[in-house]
């Protein structure tokens, strides 16, 4: 019936996240409800003129089939065309209008802050931390916007959300125990029986907030939680030319979590009556189960979550080895950029922090990946690579992204080729994406296949939103170089969020971080050194502080004519015969300098 009357395209959302986008668009304005797997019948122009989510293939227990919904549309179709034209041309005119509103106007405030904070007490799970109830996400960008809020607010209170959130995910199922990783969300309030599925996105911002956490707090927990989930994309979505793969399916055999799951026997048998009672013990494996008769390790009830102790750690390699040969796990080995991107940034934050671990060298190869590997000819991002073969022109996701992980890593490496990157990149973003009419970036570019609307994506779903992350990738571009260009562009783009999220302030949260770091005082560091290296002292220091809203610069005989470039105020700043001078810069204006870092921690810890 398909083939008879229809032509039919399968979209992987991954591959083709503008198709996905509209069409989804057009499924919420047709039914009031998204969600996947999304069917849409369009006409050859393609106009949508009915939209729905899961179909069974014939009516069962009263919900339409697609065999039922084929056969009425073609006869439709054959009989009354141009009522289903006139359909799908409404809809193309209902999708296209909101991109004609006017421009923003308002500027951010801390009102809408507070607005979105006060929405995240309200519905805060004070006893398994998270928000909301079942299912629940981990969101961390959420998570990253409160703590970035508990700093500079000085609100410990939000700061608590954060942390109990962060620990109380980390002991239920939600953490894979033995390999490391989390997967996507957890079915029940507890944290303790997620969807198996794990991604490589959710890993990414989990990791930068635990980092975050463990820069602010220095609790060894959060060290340790950020080093296994990124031992595990080391040890297991990494491609041998060192691109990350988008992740792992849920189901082994069929069966979801059959991966995952142990029983006590199975303990015992593998490694030993007392060795497999001591594991059983510590990690809520029992008899009964906890999941359709077998146990996800947790340690929801354990009393003890500081560390892993060394006997642990032996058992859990045995387990371990044990379980990637019991059964198999589906990769998904596309290498999506804008996925790669927020990966190369945990890394680089990892590498920042977590100093003789091989994490910035992880995403320095990544990096060397994407410039090899996803990039065309003229130098603009590409979206995918799978086993050689690159596709489909970058669309926003891809430049923000990227845009921030070039910005941590260049906050780790000081390498000034990575900052020019940064704005070469950006100046592409702004040439092909940018609305000069209304404000706000395009989902695609303006050379990209036209599809039937050109959204502008804003809320923050599963991922920060690409006009999101520019508002705050802008804001670090402007004040890391002060130049009056970035300055502009990121106004401009925080008065286009303002207008936009109103409404819901909550929905938004890396927007919110945007207008946090923006209306919070801030803090250039530069060192300008007369060594070839970095010096080491500065990387300590940087390792050490716990300040928010900090931006670093190096300057040194071999980068300083490029760095005047970008940063042209770096210009008048000359460097010493010998050994490092160090200059704080706040809010726009510069103390005098100081050339030993004990006095500059001294200048930091003033007001």
């Amino acid at each position: 019936m398909l083939n008879r009357d229809y032509i039919c395209i399968k979209v992987d959302r991954e591959e083709r996240p503008d198709v996905d986008a509209v069409y989804m668009a057009a499924c919420q304005v047709l039914t009031g409800q998204g969600g996947w797997p999304l069917t849409i019948v369009m006409t050859p122009e393609q106009k949508p003129f009915w939209a729905g989510t899961y179909l069974p293939k014939t009516m069962r227990y009263g919900r339409l089939g697609l065999m039922e919904l084929l056969e009425a549309i073609t006869k439709q179709w054959n009989t009354n065309r141009n009522q289903l034209l006139r359909a799908g041309e409404e809809m193309v005119s209902y999708l296209q209008a909101p991109q004609e509103r006017g421009k923003g106007s308002k500027e951010p405030s801390k009102k809408l802050i507070q607005d979105g904070v006060s929405w995240y007490r309200r519905s805060y799970d004070g006893r398994w931390g998270g928000f909301g109830s079942a299912p629940k996400f981990p969101a961390a960008h959420n998570l990253l916007f409160l703590l970035g809020y508990a700093q500079l607010e000085d609100d410990p209170q939000a700061q608590d959300m954060v942390e109990h959130t962060l620990t109380q995910m980390y002991r239920g199922g939600l953490f894979d125990h033995i390999g490391g990783g989390f997967s996507r969300y957890s079915t029940d309030e507890r944290w303790l029986v997620p969807h198996f599925e794990k991604m490589l996105y959710d890993n990414a911002l989990l990791t930068l907030g635990y980092l975050e956490a463990y820069q602010v707090t220095k609790r060894p927990l959060y060290r340790d939680i950020a080093k296994r989930t990124l031992d595990y994309v080391l040890r297991e979505l990494t491609d041998e030319l060192g691109g990350f793969y988008c992740g792992q399916d849920a189901d082994s055999e069929g069966v979801e979590g059959k991966y995952y799951v142990f029983t006590p026997q199975e303990m015992q048998e593998l490694l030993g009556k007392r060795d497999g009672a001591y594991v059983c013990e510590a990690y809520d494996i029992r008899k009964q189960g906890n999941f359709e008769g077998k146990s996800i390790p947790n340690l929801i009830a354990s009393s003890c979550v500081e560390e892993l102790d060394s006997r642990l750690h032996s058992l859990f390699e045995i387990l371990y080895d044990y379980r990637l040969h019991r059964t198999k796990l589906h990769k998904d080995d596309k290498v999506l950029t804008s996925w790669n991107a927020l990966m190369i940034a945990a890394c680089a934050r990892a590498g920042r922090l977590l100093p003789d671990t091989p994490y910035l060298s992880a995403a320095q190869t990544a990096h060397r990946f994407i410039v090899q590997n996803l990039k065309d000819a003229s130098g603009r991002l590409l979206l995918r690579w799978r086993q050689g073969e690159a596709a489909h022109l970058g669309q926003l996701d891809d430049y923000t992204f990227y845009c921030f992980a070039l910005l941590e890593l260049y906050q780790t490496s000081f390498d000034i080729y990575v900052l020019e990157e940064c704005i070469e990149v950006a100046e592409q973003m702004a040439e092909h994406f940018w609305d000069e009419q209304a404000g706000g970036f395009y989902l695609y570019a303006n050379d990209a296949e036209a599809l039937i609307s050109r959204p502008k994506e804003i809320y923050d779903g599963a991922m920060p939103s690409g006009n999101g992350m520019a508002g705050l990738v802008l804001g670090r571009l402007a004040r890391l170089t002060g130049d009056m260009k970035w300055m502009d562009r990121s106004e401009k783009q925080l008065r286009f969020l303002t207008a936009a999220l109103e409404d819901y302030p909550a929905g938004y949260s890396v927007s919110l971080l945007a207008f946090l770091e923006a209306l919070s005082p801030s803090q250039e560091l530069i060192c300008v050194s007369s060594e070839q290296e970095t010096p080491q002292e500065w990387l300590k220091l940087l390792q050490s502080i716990t300040i928010p809203n900090v931006s670093t610069l190096l300057k040194t005989k071999s980068n300083h004519e490029l760095l005047a470039r970008l940063a042209p105020f770096t210009a008048e700043y000359p460097i010493p015969s010998q050994g490092s001078m160090y200059y704080l810069c706040r809010n726009g204006a510069c103390l005098a300098p100081v050339n030993c870092i004990e006095d500059l921690l001294s200048l930091l810890k003033t007001k």
